[in-house]
């Protein structure tokens, strides 16, 4: 998602691509992750919260980094645990030769955590099933070094704060952060300076003892973007059974993750969006609140309308070369203060380097209005949406070319400002990377579609320019087959990229499922890249690789270049279907499936590209961010993809076509959403479609014979 590596210096990153001074990026392959925006937990396996990332965290702050729970003198034994929801994980361990008498176990620890916003609580319960009587001391040591995330990031060390007694519990503080930790019953022992928490226990057989752990974390000044209320889910749930279980999985527990990423604008606290993921990106996103949102619009368009105007709240109004903000433009991220990774990169509170964020907002606008966005919420957005389109004209567009390109002009930015901003992801077939300013292939895409849909609404709502900008993104399709079109010995296709010079970037990459659909390319073209992307070098088994494993470049562990992103699958697979070309799309959806099994229905931000052909399972990215938002979302639109769910409200149609159901039908899935209304749909075995959609809407079905 986002990594920020120079182009002259590609073994830093922010994700952790490669060594930083100091440091190198924590693995959370292993970890478990517990999420409540703005709050989340990280531990081990067994529930100990002690190295590395691991920690309780608030607010882009960590408020512990250390919570274990150890009895003096007996050894713990974990014997299972995990999470049991995006909230909630428990962890059970044995208390190894205390109290038994036969090989069987006779104590138990249990320990239960459950996370809200700024709070978390662990219920610790130690049972005796044996029959002799036991006494144990129970110790819980706990400690903080108030670290911000990006230092956590990078793997740089910080120095332990000290706490203070409070009452019989503990605190931390700096500046304006603040921490409190306290047990109920007391305990009999706190020290500070070791910071731990002693209980003397005596049990009887089959008696149990239990205690409640709560930390509290807090900013003085409030949550920067605040959770909403638990009850205020701005879409519907939806419900899936399918012919494959896997598929139902994992939109369940995609469901249940996004649900814990929602955050709120305190500007306008109804107005929600979607965290981009955890844990080093909880907090406001651009292209990826976008993406994730647009994912989402069969559940409904309040998200989308959220975000919406979240975004326009922060929309560009004037040129600033410190933040990259120009009028017009959609920012890139929000935090809460700078962040300073290392001295050659930082970035401010409030940044604008994306070259996508801008063209993708214009897009979500049109496509809620097509899903049913009532006309008065789009037409108060649309003057941001004339700003943004006049962005790509008068900034996008810097040196005229006609094609939107970025370039980090602070020197301490993003060296690439698209999806894939990783310094090392744009290159040439021979491993060159290449010079800015760069004009990435799926951008120009991008900048299509928005124009397009942006005449579209201009048109609709009665306001001048949508001549122009049809003859706009009419000029931008046929420069784009002039300049980005090479050829290798397979056959042409769109280069990755135009490099500072104008030349094609020549690699192959998983960019051309960004492409499809669009209309940006006509049916002969998309037949290509169709062709391209069901090829096994791109098409692993297991998703779509961001570059073919037939480049020099290619890694499978690289962020960019060899490893697999569902979202990035998902988006092909989309737009295979909108192209026109359902069996390569069924392809992709079938790895996606086949890893989001692999992943227990949480599909990480990435995985490794090594594919099927190697192993049954995909291997993790260790430094992927799990959940994360335009993952998780991207069950919803593989599953729009499966049914050829297509809106137009304003048109009053609703288009159904199962292209390639085959492999998950009989399917029955209730409770999406068109015009705010239920809409609920039925694929049986023979490929019949049945669907109970609001009145008025007419219905346009594709029956499918078995194939």
């Amino acid at each position: 998602m986002d990594t920020t590596v120079k182009t002259h210096d590609i073994t830093n990153s922010e994700t952790g691509a490669g060594p930083s001074a100091g440091g190198l990026q924590p693995f959370l392959h292993d970890a478990c992750v517990t999420l409540y925006a703005p709050s989340f937990v990280i531990s081990r396996a067994d529930g100990q919260i002690d190295g590395a990332a691991d920690g309780f965290y608030h607010g882009d702050s960590r408020a512990l980094a250390r919570l274990t729970v150890a009895a003096d003198g007996v050894v713990l034994a974990p014997v299972a645990g995990g999470p049991e929801g995006a909230d909630r994980a428990a962890f059970r361990g044995v208390l190894r030769g205390l109290g038994e008498d036969t090989p069987d176990p006779a104590v138990t620890l249990h320990r239960r955590r459950h996370l809200a916003p700024g709070r978390l609580e662990e219920v610790i319960e130690v049972a005796n099933a044996g029959r002799q009587h036991v006494g144990v001391r129970l110790i819980v040591t706990a400690g903080t070094d108030l670290a911000p995330i990006e230092r956590v990031k990078s793997g740089h060390a910080q120095s332990p704060v000290a706490a203070t007694a409070a009452g019989r519990g503990l605190c931390w503080s700096r500046d304006t952060f603040a921490v409190r930790l306290t047990g109920s019953p007391e305990p009999a022992a706190v020290d500070p300076a070791t910071g731990r928490l002693e209980y003397e226990i005596e049990l009887a057989p089959g008696a149990s003892w239990t205690a409640e752990l709560r930390c509290e974390a807090a900013h003085e000044d409030g949550d920067q973007f605040p959770a909403p209320a638990a009850d205020s889910l701005p879409w519907r749930t939806p419900r899936l059974r399918s012919a494959d279980r896997r598929f139902d999985h994992w939109l369940s527990r995609s469901a249940a993750d996004l649900d814990r990423l929602r955050l709120t604008d305190p500007a306008n606290p109804a107005d929600q969006f979607l965290a981009a993921g955890a844990p080093w990106f909880l907090t406001l996103f651009g292209r990826d609140s976008l993406w994730a949102a647009r994912m989402l619009l069969p559940l409904g368009t309040g998200l989308a309308a959220g975000t919406l105007r979240v975004l326009a709240r922060r929309q560009g109004t004037k040129s600033d070369p410190g933040t990259e903000e120009q009028p017009g433009k959609i920012l890139h991220e929000v935090r809460r203060a700078t962040q300073d990774f290392n001295e050659n990169f930082s970035l401010p509170p409030c940044y604008y380097g994306t070259v996508d964020a801008t063209p993708l907002w214009i897009t979500l606008l049109h496509d809620s209005w097509r899903w049913g966005l009532a006309p008065e919420q789009v037409e108060q957005l649309l003057p941001h949406a004339e700003s943004a389109l006049a962005w790509m004209r008068d900034h996008g567009d810097a040196d005229g070319d006609g094609f939107l390109k970025y370039i980090d002009h602070t020197g301490r930015g993003l060296a690439n400002q698209g999806w894939k901003d990783s310094g090392d992801s744009i290159r040439y077939g021979d491993g060159r990377i290449a010079a800015s300013p760069i004009a990435l292939c799926e951008v120009q895409a991008y900048a299509y579609e928005a124009a397009r849909g942006g005449a579209d609404l201009l048109r609709a709502f009665d306001r001048p320019g949508a001549d122009r900008w049809e003859e706009w993104a009419e000029r931008l399709r046929e420069r784009f087959r002039r300049h980005f079109w090479v050829e290798d010995e397979r056959g042409p296709y769109p280069a990755v990229a135009l490099d500072g010079d104008g030349r094609p970037v020549d690699s192959v990459t998983s960019g051309f499922g960004h492409l499809l659909g669009t209309g940006l390319l006509d049916h002969e073209e998309s037949a290509l890249l169709a062709a391209r992307l069901s090829a096994p070098d791109l098409d692993s088994g297991h998703g779509l690789r961001t570059l073919s494993s037939h480049s020099v470049a290619y890694n499978p562990y690289g962020y960019h270049i060899g490893s697999i992103w569902p979202h990035d699958t998902a988006i092909a697979v989309h737009g295979l279907v909108r192209a026109g070309f359902p069996q390569e799309a069924a392809s992709l959806s079938e790895g996606l499936l086949t890893s989001s099994a692999a992943f227990d229905g949480r599909l990480p931000e990435l995985f490794a590209g090594h594919g099927s052909a190697t192993g049954t399972r995909p291997s993790p990215y260790p430094a992927s961010c799990r959940p994360q938002a335009w993952a998780a979302a991207s069950s919803v639109m593989v599953l729009q993809s499966v049914l050829g769910l297509s809106a137009d409200v304003p048109g009053g149609t609703l288009t159904v076509a199962p292209g390639f159901a085959e492999a998950y039908r009989p399917l029955k899935v209730e409770r999406l959403d068109i015009a705010g209304e239920r809409l609920d749909i039925t694929v049986d075995a023979d490929g019949s479609a049945h669907v109970e959609a609001p009145k008025g809407l007419l219905v346009r079905r594709q029956h499918l014979t078995p194939r």
